[in-house]
């Protein structure tokens, strides 16, 4: 359904910095800068994309957004957790864990510019 998602951002460096580390704990490759203006994490599922906004204005994160990357295993969405906090990030709602009555695995983050993120492991 996706091609790709961008989300804002007002320090490319920095954004940079904190995807390469918890996109990594999901074995997605460094991003990819083109100029300074943005970075492209491309898998055969998609591409993900944080960007200066092109009208110059501040970037802000989306009220009510999350995006959710998949996770293989409980202990890499722990791991994606664990690296975002260490790069900037903001743990968010409840502890990474499965989340009662379902079988999701959860972690919630908040990146240096403010977006809602996730990481999900269906459970079987």
């Amino acid at each position: 359904m996706f091609s790709h998602i961008m989300i804002g951002t007002n320090d490319v460096a920095r954004a940079k910095a904190f995807y390469d580390a918890v996109l990594g704990t999901l074995d997605i490759p460094p991003g990819a800068i083109d100029g300074d203006r943005r970075i492209f994490y491309r898998t055969p599922a998609g591409v993900f994309s944080v960007s200066k906004p092109i009208n110059g204005e501040a970037a802000t994160s989306a009220n009510g957004g999350t995006i959710g990357f998949a996770a293989k295993t409980p202990e890499q969405a722990d791991a994606w957790h664990a690296a975002g906090v260490a790069n900037g990030g903001t743990s968010i709602e409840d502890p990474p864990g499965q989340r009662a009555g379902s079988k999701l695995y959860l972690a919630y983050l908040r990146d240096p510019d403010g977006n809602k993120i996730c990481a999900l492991h269906r459970m079987s």
